[in-house]
């Protein structure tokens, strides 16, 4: 099997993920706040932190899905150009979705950062857009496609709540 990406997964994440994250994750909670800094809620500087925090923790997990999707996967992150190999390793053996979490945690993270009740309310609407999204349309096609592989991932990584993988699985690579 080639090791090497195909040059159509490379060019659709460089150009489908900017596009997406860009929409999602940037120009939505801007447009919902203007990116002004407001009054911290509660007036409590510290969710300002955790704000950053968050940030701070989404922005790996979200290169490492990107790049493990291209490199591993050999396919983007858009459903119109899926991985062809089923993605494990990385982030991936923690959670099934680093990617929506890490941008759950960006789109909270400005919320918490500016003071913004809008920006928050629309991260919990995405969080529950990208859960009947995964659950209706991905994980179906994903058992359809890998099978039995899938079905032992899905079963030894959880789906939303990130946990250390089993000895026996932690060392996949």
């Amino acid at each position: 099997m080639n090791a090497r990406p195909p040059l159509g997964a490379v060019l659709g994440t460089l150009v489908g993920a900017p596009l997406f994250i860009g929409a999602t994750v940037l120009y939505v909670p801007w447009t919902l706040s203007g990116w002004i800094v407001r009054r911290p809620f509660f007036g409590w500087m510290a969710w300002r932190w955790i704000g950053v925090a968050m940030i701070a923790a989404a922005l790996p997990v979200m290169l490492d899905f990107l790049l493990r999707f291209v490199r591993e996967g050999h396919g983007t992150p858009m459903p119109m150009a899926p991985p062809r190999r089923l993605v494990v390793n990385g982030t991936f053996r923690f959670v099934r979705n680093p990617g929506y979490l890490a941008a759950l945690g960006v789109m909270m993270g400005q919320g918490l950062l500016l003071g913004s009740v809008p920006v928050l309310i629309y991260a919990v609407g995405m969080g529950a857009v990208f859960h009947l999204f995964v659950v209706g349309y991905e994980e179906p096609a994903l058992r359809r496609k890998f099978g039995a592989e899938y079905e032992t991932y899905r079963h030894e990584v959880r789906r939303w709540i990130p946990r250390r993988p089993r000895a026996e699985y932690a060392g996949r690579t």
